[in-house]
């Protein structure tokens, strides 16, 4: 087994010594550093930080809150906001689905095959379309109807939240509009994935519209969600080239693909805390 290491990430207001003070932080503690990235926005007069280390010697605190205790200092001193944890300390996601399976099927696969940075504590769907792939992987399924009463079936989806100590909410082809209350709720704590034609095509069959325009690239977007619909920070994207030979079914199978990618790669980077907020976008360490 490998020797455990923790994860420090910190942002705040951008000023001369922080990167010297961290360094001296973790040098007088016998922490030896594996992997440091930062980013001073010159914008937004912020700056951010991730830091990977692990014990390098006798003066090592002897566990996590021992290391939490002793950072407290620095921390105030420089006023910071921080995350301080156990590198194998998996971030605990409940994932929302309708009846689509490409992302979720993706997902749960990456979690079978121990490739996915977060632990899947539950999905809940609006549909019994996909309970049997849930189930077949062992995570509890949880259905949720959509009624008269959306804040009634949108707290039930809260309450799975908080039943399962969980930190994020992954809408993985989700086909529902979260209520601004909802979704300020779960600011920062929620993430979307769409198909990259917005804003262009909006609404039904975006792919049909898509192919009726000749479009080029396919391409899709996982995001934080925001009461803005489909315009929170952006997390990750890409794309795909095509031509006039694809179609509409060629098209639906690539932009599926992609979108299963994309979501994949925005939730390993909120898993290994390589995401931060930053006044309406994102930075996101590679």
């Amino acid at each position: 087994m490998s020797e455990p290491s923790w994860i420090l990430t910190l942002t705040c207001d951008d000023r001369v010594g922080i990167v010297g003070a961290i360094a001296g932080f973790l040098a007088s503690r016998d922490g030896f550093i594996l992997d440091s990235q930062q980013y001073a926005d010159l914008e937004t007069g912020r700056f951010f930080m991730r830091v990977v280390f692990k014990s390098g010697g006798r003066r090592f605190p002897p566990d996590t809150p021992a290391l939490i205790a002793a950072f407290e200092g620095v921390a105030t001193l420089l006023q910071l906001d921080w995350s301080l944890t156990e590198a194998s300390v998996r971030p605990r996601v409940v994932v929302a689905v309708s009846k689509g399976s490409h992302c979720l099927n993706d997902l749960l696969h990456r979690r079978q095959t121990r490739a996915l940075s977060v632990e899947i504590a539950a999905v809940v769907s609006n549909h019994e379309s996909l309970r049997a792939l849930a189930e077949w992987h062992g995570v509890p399924f949880h259905h949720l109807p959509v009624s008269d009463d959306r804040e009634a079936q949108e707290r039930a989806i809260e309450a799975v939240i908080a039943e399962t100590d969980a930190q994020y909410l992954v809408l993985a082809r989700y086909m529902q509009i979260l209520s601004p209350d909802f979704a300020r709720r779960l600011e920062g704590r929620c993430i979307n994935i769409h198909h990259s034609f917005l804003p262009g095509f909006k609404g039904a069959k975006p792919y049909h519209r898509a192919h009726a325009r000749g479009v080029k690239l396919i391409g899709a977007t996982a995001h934080f969600v925001t009461g803005d619909l489909d315009e929170g920070p952006i997390i990750e994207q890409a794309v795909e080239r095509i031509d006039h030979r694809a179609s509409i079914d060629d098209m639906i199978r690539i932009g599926r693909d992609i979108e299963a990618q994309v979501l994949a790669r925005a939730v390993e980077a909120i898993g290994e805390r390589r995401v931060f907020l930053n006044d309406g976008k994102t930075v996101v360490f590679r």
